[in-house]
């Protein structure tokens, strides 16, 4: 019988090949015992089920008609079912057997086709439209539908819904108070969302029910202080307070406006009756700029607490529709949300969707139709929902935690509402959105009408209402009276991340002096055997590395070590003290340049890597090097915030190129030079930026250090008066620090000094390339052992040094150029006549130290020499600043390129003629005479 069939199907496809339609394509297998079996069976299916064709196909229709309703309900769609899927008016009785795919069957397993299309109207088209349908994964569509198909599931009990209520309450009070106390003040209200506030109070409740015991926020302007007073709990007398504007800042700093604040908060959560941390981080107008920082800090705190899967840790994002669509940094922040070294294991995304952007209609702000497109590219289930029915906006922010805390993956609940008043208070709408104001103001209140509604339903009373509103009047009033009483703004009440045990109860440094940076020559050894070695057994490693870890380990015989060994000593003796250290950026774990090679990779297995940096001691901090996604204004803000939430942990993000930096100029200028004077918090990130003129062209050569140093606040035309520990006052005055080291050993030193000094600073270093492997740019371990320092200025030690009378010229430099200004003083003999100082640390500027060398060459004229051109580089920030230091007696001459647009000429011959004709003029002693 096999056989027969067999040859069946082969004439089958022998006839269909050929052409002929299916019918007569189709012949019987041979008879079977005299007869026909297989055609006759068939003949007897057909006659005894003549509709068996058609109720296929209707059982067909319904299923697509389900799918459709899964797929398209979020649009809204009037879904007619005659006409489009072959159901005729008289199928809507009929009773249809329900596929797997759906819950809209509750307990039964069939339903007539009407009852089918209401529950899916119900289901998808009401007030909650669901995006799902691309998420590639069957469990998580089939969760989905469960929660939003099966009948009845949208239910709340008495308590919850008067909770709701009173929610609304404060959230649509609280604005009203600030309108009538303050008319003519921007403080960008939530009115027209005001279910925002019930809706992150029922993600943190039941996140908490589930075992969250932090929550760290982000979000932009829009309703704001409403989060801080109704979510946050901030004392209300605080909030209250920042719009008095008689008040004078008691801290540092220089402050910030009360809409971009942030706060730190340890509480009771009744729902779940357990402690919660929140913790809302400042952030600047930038609109999404603070996405990577709060996911920094986030992964942090996970970090810290060993929360390996975001059990207890998590992010919450409040964004604006127009910023969700318009900006960068929120797909940025999207692809970092799945990676290894950065997930946070599920972020919730709140979307508060005005439907405009300060004046511009969506059609003119983006191409996508919802301005939530953008999460779908990390498979993240987007839940649309009416913000005018609060309960819906509580359902589905209630499945989005239950989503988060099931699936950890991100989730986006899109809150469709309105603005009722312009971008701010003080903003007229009517100029541009003259219908949709109009439709607005005739717009009866969300709390009004879910209140009429509860009233009519019985589940309070209209006394009951009133009494709760003015409960909560009487709360701002009184606090209000409270504020009145207050003298000073006091910014660290207002902090995100503090740092407990860090800093002296009144927040200063514990000490103002920082102890040696060096190391005692067993670790140096020790250490520095680890970073020759490979300390897994049955590894094998490239020929090539195996070439670099012989070098190394030749090195550590010899007692010296190169720029790679140098920051291998650093990192590897802070991880023995117990101090994390994570290092990111693109290719950071082989580096850009080929010399770092944190991470081994075996050559004959499949992803198997060894980390020798975390084989140095037993009971030493872990080290985390991690290659990141191909972005620096994302990664670097997460890095920022990563930083944040502690002091005892060495945060690096290193660029591809210095010249990259700038696509994260915004983290740069907004958070990391200004952030501790906006929001009295210290941050000690590092940024290392590979810089260098080496005729690689315009993108690969300037780490733009006239903008970092453009940025510091230090003044070119004060000396500063010399007090005890003068050197650590400066650093702990200064905005930042910018280094440009020209020896390993100088390297380790600052990179060991930012945690061994008493309180954080944001370090920039321009990093070498062809320095990685000069053979002259290597130091001894001597320059490193207990007792010795970062050397802030390095003195010249050549013949010149020891009869500086005789010196007639002293050239200024910092970095590479000065191995290259070495050589041509070599080369021209003029070791005894000319003397080369090295300032590496430009900012705070070292002007007691460039005093002692300014004095100590008192024939020599003054010249400050750089490879970079004229308008950039160094010259305009150094300049002014040894113009004080020598009280303007003698003038400050320039060596270097010329003026130019670009950083850095693409022509090779171009390139050498420019350097040569710079040292030239370095060296010829007559180049600035009869100049003024």
């Amino acid at each position: 019988a096999s056989s027969c069939k067999n040859a069946s199907w082969d004439i089958f496809f022998c006839n269909a090949n050929a052409g002929a339609p299916p019918g007569s394509a189709y012949q019987s297998p041979p008879p079977i015992n005299g007869t026909s079996q297989g055609l006759a069976s068939v003949q007897a299916l057909v006659r005894a089920q003549p509709n068996v064709e058609k109720l296929v196909g209707d059982h067909l229709a319904v299923q697509t008609l389900i799918r459709a309703y899964q797929i398209q309900g979020h649009h809204v769609a009037q879904l007619d079912p005659r006409g489009f899927y072959g159901l005729a008016e008289c199928d809507l009785d009929k009773v249809f057997r329900l596929p797997t795919t759906t819950f809209i069957g509750g307990n039964e397993s069939a339903l007539p086709l009407r009852e089918i299309i209401r529950r899916l109207e119900m289901a998808y088209c009401q007030h909650i439209g669901v995006e799902f349908m691309f998420i590639n994964d069957l469990e998580q569509c089939q969760w989905i539908r469960q929660k939003f198909e099966t009948p009845g599931i949208m239910q709340f009990t008495l308590e919850e819904r008067r909770t709701l209520l009173a929610r609304m309450i404060r959230s649509t009070r609280f604005e009203e108070f600030l309108q009538r106390k303050w008319s003519s003040e921007k403080r960008f209200g939530l009115e027209g969302c005001e279910s925002l506030i019930p809706a992150l109070k029922t993600i943190i409740d039941k996140s908490s029910q589930s075992g969250v015991e932090s929550v760290i926020m982000g979000m932009s302007h829009r309703g704001r202080l409403n989060v801080l007073a109704n979510v946050i709990r901030k004392e209300l007398e605080q909030i209250f307070c920042q719009f008095d504007s008689k008040l004078e800042a008691a801290d540092e700093g220089s402050g910030d406006v009360k809409y971009h604040l942030g706060m730190y908060h340890r509480r009771m959560n009744r729902v779940s009756d357990k402690y919660i941390t929140l913790s809302l981080m400042a952030n600047p107008s930038h609109l999404e700029a603070v996405d990577p920082v709060v996911q920094g800090k986030t992964k942090a705190e996970q970090f810290y607490c060993g929360d390996t899967e975001g059990k207890r840790v998590m992010s919450i994002l409040i964004h604006g529709d127009a910023a969700f669509a318009g900006q960068g940094i929120v797909y940025e922040t999207f692809h970092l949300s799945d990676l290894p070294s950065y997930t946070t294991h599920g972020t919730i995304h709140v979307v508060v969707n005005n439907q405009i952007g300060f004046t511009t209609d969506p059609r003119m702000a983006r191409s996508s139709p919802y301005p939530t497109d953008v999460a779908r590219v990390v498979n993240a289930p987007i839940f649309h929902v009416n913000a005018d029915d609060p309960e819906a906006v509580m359902y589905v922010c209630n499945i989005a935690a239950e989503w988060r805390n099931t699936f950890h993956k991100d989730v986006v609940v899109d809150l469709v509402c309105y603005r009722r008043n312009g971008h701010n208070e003080m903003d007229e709408p009517m100029f541009t959105q003259p219908l949709m104001y109009k439709q607005i103001k005739k717009q009866k209140g969300v709390l009004q009408k879910f209140a009429e509604k509860l009233i009519t339903e019985g589940v309070m009373t209209a006394q009951e209402y009133e009494e709760e509103i003015t409960r909560y009047d009487k709360i701002c009033e009184e606090a209000y009276n409270r504020s009145k009483d207050e003298k000073i703004l006091h910014i660290k009440h207002w902090l995100d991340s503090p740092w407990p045990g860090f800093f002296t109860l009144e927040g200063q440094p514990k000490s103002m002096s920082c102890p040696s940076t060096g190391i005692n020559k067993d670790d140096l050894s020790h250490i520095g055997n680890i970073a020759a070695s490979v300390p897994v057994e049955d590894f094998t490693i490239h020929g090539g590395l195996s070439r670099i870890l012989k070098g190394r380990a030749n090195m550590v015989s010899q007692r010296v070590c190169d720029w790679a060994l140098g920051e291998y000593m650093a990192f590897g003796s802070l991880l023995k003290e117990g101090i994390h250290i994570r290092l990111s950026g693109q290719d950071v774990e082989r580096g850009t340049f080929s010399h770092r090679h944190h991470v081994l990779h075996d050559q004959n297995v499949d992803k198997r890597v060894c980390i020798p940096m975390n084989y140095i001691s037993p009971d030493q901090a872990p080290y985390t090097v991690c290659n990141s996604s191909l972005s620096e204004y994302g990664v670097l803000g997460f890095e920022l915030g990563f930083a944040m939430a502690s002091p005892n942990a060495l945060v690096l993000w290193e660029a591809q190129f210095g010249d990259f930096h700038n696509t994260a100029q915004c983290i740069i200028d907004q958070f990391i030079s200004s952030g501790q004077a906006k929001w009295v918090r210290q941050n000690g990130i590092v940024l290392l930026l590979p810089h260098g003129m080496e005729g690689m062209g315009p993108e690969h050569s300037s780490a733009r250090p006239e903008r970092f140093l453009q940025m510091c606040n230090d003044d070119p035309d004060v000396f500063p008066v010399s007090l005890k520990d003068f050197a650590m006052r400066q650093l702990y005055d200064c905005n930042w620090i910018v280094v440009n080291c020209s020896t390993p050993a100088n390297y380790f030193h600052v990179l060991r000094r930012q945690i061994l000094q008493p309180f954080r600073k944001p370090l920039i270093v321009f990093t070498p390339k062809s320095l990685l492997r000069h053979p002259e740019a290597k130091s001894s371990f001597e320059e490193m052992l207990p007792g010795t320092h970062f050397r802030r200025v390095i003195p010249d030690d050549s013949p010149a040094a020891v009869s500086p009378e005789k010196v007639k010229r002293v050239i200024f430099c910092t970095g590479k150029i000065y191995y290259e200004l070495t050589r041509e003083r070599k080369n021209r003999g003029m070791d005894d006549t000319i003397a080369i100082v090295r300032i590496e640390q430009l900012s705070p500027f070292p002007f007691d130290l460039l005093k002692a060398e300014t004095d100590r060459y008192i024939n020599a004229d003054l010249v400050w020499c750089q490879e970079e051109h004229k308008n950039q580089g160094y010259y305009d920030y150094v300049k002014p600043r040894i113009r004080t230091t020598i009280n303007r007696t003698r003038p400050v001459w320039y060596a270097g390129r010329e003026p130019a647009a670009a950083p850095a000429t693409g022509n090779k011959q171009t390139h050498l003629m420019e350097l040569q004709r710079l040292l030239d003029t370095a060296f010829n002693l007559e180049a600035f005479s009869g100049k003024f």
